[in-house]
């Protein structure tokens, strides 16, 4: 089964500050609660540390990431690989009508091994509330 997921935000910021912290790999690692530590490793590439509260695993996850579609300042796209699973991310700045910062997040996992995907059915909503809340700090909005 795979997990698929697309939420909206949108905040009283210009899109060029979204894009700022959206397209750091750093500040996308540290806003999930689930990723214990993060190292960036090359221009694209970073390995996040995961720790996945489910019986199969008893440490944490090395996911190695990679953007591998940018189009500055709008869209990215990253793919990170593991052995307990894959999500791809795509992240997609633009303004709105009103002059606002729309970011819109669409994520698919594929785990790879028991209790994966029902973990992130139940959790990502809250990680994405994490983002969210990340973005309003960053943005001098919370």
């Amino acid at each position: 089964m795979t997990v698929r997921v697309r939420r909206e935000f949108v905040f009283d910021a210009e899109p060029a500050d979204v894009w700022a912290f959206i397209s750091d790999p750093a500040k996308r690692a540290g806003a999930i609660s689930v990723v214990d530590e993060y190292e960036v490793t090359g221009d694209r590439t970073a390995t996040w540390h995961v720790r996945l509260p489910i019986p199969v695993i008893r440490s944490s996850i090395a996911v190695e990431t990679e953007e591998v579609r940018t189009e500055p300042p709008e869209y990215v796209k990253f793919v990170g690989k593991s052995r307990a699973f894959r999500v791809t991310g795509e992240h997609t700045v633009s303004e709105t009508e009103d002059g606002r910062a729309r970011l819109v997040n669409e994520f698919v996992v594929d785990g790879r091994l028991p209790g994966v995907e029902s973990f992130f059915e139940r959790k990502f909503g809250d990680e994405l509330d994490n983002l969210e809340r990340a973005l309003e700090r960053d943005l001098g909005l919370a």
